[in-house]
């Protein structure tokens, strides 16, 4: 963990990526980001699909009823299906027919990492997981956060930034993972693009839009600009570059 002056930030390997925790407002946090990293670590320990001891895992397996799991699997899994419906089916919870909210539980475990800290007083920070952010406040006074958008194709290169106040942006895209976005309607990997961003003001909605529109192709932009407060800015295969009406710049 480093501190500067308004500045706290720390960095927790969990879930198979990098969460960064930086606050930007003044005091001591470490208590409360020592409670988000714990967050982080039972979400892990709840949702893994690599861990054998997770409730998920078990549920796989049958081995553990929903009932009877920790209750943030019901909430999960509830909004997995908000989401599935709202998507026509493009997002699933499910993946090669056992469960499976990957797509959605590490944005929302950066959402409530953010929440947390604003009970804790904190207006103005951005948690990061795996390059997915939810963004509090502002950077530093009267400037607001700036967020870059890696080219699918060039990781060394950015293909735009996104400027913004209390908003999450989340991508879905090859370069980091592979093709391990699943097509529900095929169980095969999706290659109908090569990345998709979503903006808006939840994370956990933000990261499973950005799976969704990335299976949708280019018919994401026509269906999320019917999506009050998401946008999306999508990349082919081919290297076009599509975006919804509202998307900034």
């Amino acid at each position: 963990m480093t501190t500067a002056l308004d500045r706290t930030v720390h960095v927790e390997h969990c879930m198979g990526t990098a969460f960064s925790i930086d606050v930007r407002d003044p005091g001591d946090w470490t208590d409360a980001i020592d409670d988000v990293v714990t967050c982080f670590h039972r979400v892990d320990a709840v949702f893994s699909t690599y861990r054998a001891d997770s409730d998920v895992s078990r549920m796989r397996r049958g081995e553990l009823r929903l009932v009877d799991a920790d209750p943030d699997v019901a909430i999960v899994l509830d909004l997995c299906a908000e989401v599935g419906a709202e998507t026509a089916g493009h997002f699933s919870a499910l993946r090669a027919g056992a469960v499976d909210p990957t797509g959605l539980v590490k944005g929302w475990a950066v959402e409530r990492a953010s929440a947390m800290l604003r009970r804790r007083g904190s207006g103005n920070h951005a948690v990061n997981g795996g390059g997915d952010v939810q963004l509090a406040g502002e950077a530093a006074p009267g400037q607001p956060w700036t967020v870059g958008i890696v080219d699918p194709f060039d990781r060394a290169r950015l293909l735009t930034t996104v400027v913004g106040r209390d908003c999450a942006v989340a991508t879905s895209g090859t370069y980091e993972r592979g093709a391990h976005v699943i097509d529900p309607f095929t169980g095969d990997p999706s290659t109908a693009m090569a990345s998709a961003t979503v903006i808006g003001p939840s994370l956990a909605r933000a990261d499973a839009y950005a799976t969704a529109t990335f299976v949708m192709g280019p018919d994401a932009v026509r269906w999320i600009d019917g999506v009050a407060g998401y946008e999306v800015l999508v990349v082919g295969t081919d290297g076009r570059v599509a975006a919804s009406r509202g998307w900034p710049g």
